[in-house]
């Protein structure tokens, strides 16, 4: 049986899958079905819906709702208030239920605050959606993402640190080369 940390006032519901040392905050609602890894942070007020998949180590931030059909893999970020949609056309009087879009977020990536992932697309290992941008279509690997809606400015480190033209990151030292248009670590 796993042991994790939850709030009194956090909502783990029979049948969630919460992993060993996550920590569950305030006014936290984990569903029955969702499987969250080991090691994890879900901050006040994290909605996690029944098919939500969370990995190992993964920190989401307060008021974010991870909602049927998203993947989140080990070691990602995401940031205070971002969004997630799990439906391209919704109404309120039409159940789109059957229609879900899956949604990706790679391993180690980030999602910064208030950023808005649209349904049906991938954010690549280690890549960098900055604050408030909304991602209308996939995020290549390493990229570094902004605006509304999200566009390419740069590269960045497995570390989180933007690249330069050299692709040698300037905090950890780590060296990068662009092969077939994607980023790849020496």
């Amino acid at each position: 049986m796993a042991s994790f940390w939850k709030h009194d006032s956090a909502l783990v519901d029979d049948g969630a899958h919460v992993g060993d040392d996550t920590k569950v905050w305030h006014f936290t609602h984990v569903c029955a079905g969702a499987r969250i890894g080991a090691r994890c942070t879900l901050g006040q007020n994290v909605y996690v819906a029944p098919t939500a998949v969370l990995g190992d180590g993964v920190r989401v931030q307060n008021n974010v709702s991870i909602y049927d059909g998203v993947v989140i893999d080990d070691e990602a970020f995401v940031g205070p208030s971002a969004v997630f949609t799990n439906v391209t056309t919704p109404r309120s009087f039409v159940s789109r239920k059957h229609a879900y879009a899956a949604t990706r977020v790679g391993r180690g990536a980030t999602i910064g605050a208030n950023a808005t992932i649209v349904c049906g697309n991938r954010v690549g290992e280690y890549a960098f959606v900055g604050a408030g941008a909304v991602v209308t279509r996939d995020v290549p690997p390493y990229a570094l993402v902004v605006g509304v809606p999200a566009r390419q400015t740069g590269w960045v480190c497995r570390c989180g640190v933007p690249l330069d033209e050299t692709l040698v990151c300037a905090e950890c030292g780590h060296h990068y080369a662009i092969e077939g248009g994607s980023l790849q670590p020496r």
